[in-house]
């Protein structure tokens, strides 16, 4: 059985041993350990979720399988891009399944309750950045209906940066 709830603060320890797992399984080849690992401790603690769980503007949301806590989705409503001057546009920063449940459509579920939950919002796209190297997630976007739009690179330390896609879903 599948549920989505809306994470709030009393979520936070819970959704930061989430979004650290996470962020290893699909990130953690992609610079070295001790830069994964600074990284991940320096982004995901529970102190930083709690924080950005207060603020109204990040909207978390965790997908439960069998009671099981599974994976997480984070999004910023009427965040345009740069070089883009609409201002009813969703960042889509996070959406993310632990390993252990993948292949059982549960990424598409959780998809599915954001990209409802962002056109309930009156949002006219999403827009995101996926590791280029990634080619399950840029698989999975572009199934999805997102295009290549741009790059970025994403810093995961002083000394190193992930190329990452620029990706859109535009509703209009």
């Amino acid at each position: 059985m599948v549920s989505i709830i809306k994470a709030t603060e009393a979520h936070s320890a819970m959704l930061s041993e989430i979004a650290k797992k996470t962020f290893i399984e699909s990130h953690g080849s992609s610079a070295s350990p001790e830069d994964i690992n600074t990284y991940v401790a320096e982004k995901y603690s529970t102190d930083i979720l709690r924080k950005e769980l207060r603020e109204q503007a990040n909207n978390y949301y965790i997908l439960y399988y069998n009671g099981q806590a599974a994976g997480y989705s984070k999004v910023v409503l009427n965040s345009p891009f740069s070089g883009s001057s609409r201002e009813n546009i969703a960042k889509l920063e996070r959406l993310y399944l632990l390993k252990e449940f993948y292949n059982q459509n549960l990424g598409s579920e959780l998809f599915e309750f954001t990209l409802n939950f962002i056109k309930g919002n009156n949002q006219s796209g999403i827009w995101l950045f996926v590791w280029k190297e990634n080619q399950r997630a840029v698989n999975f976007y572009t199934k999805n209906g997102f295009t290549i739009i741009g790059s970025h690179d994403f810093k995961i330390s002083e000394t190193h940066s992930n190329p990452n896609h620029q990706m859109l879903l535009d509703f209009v």
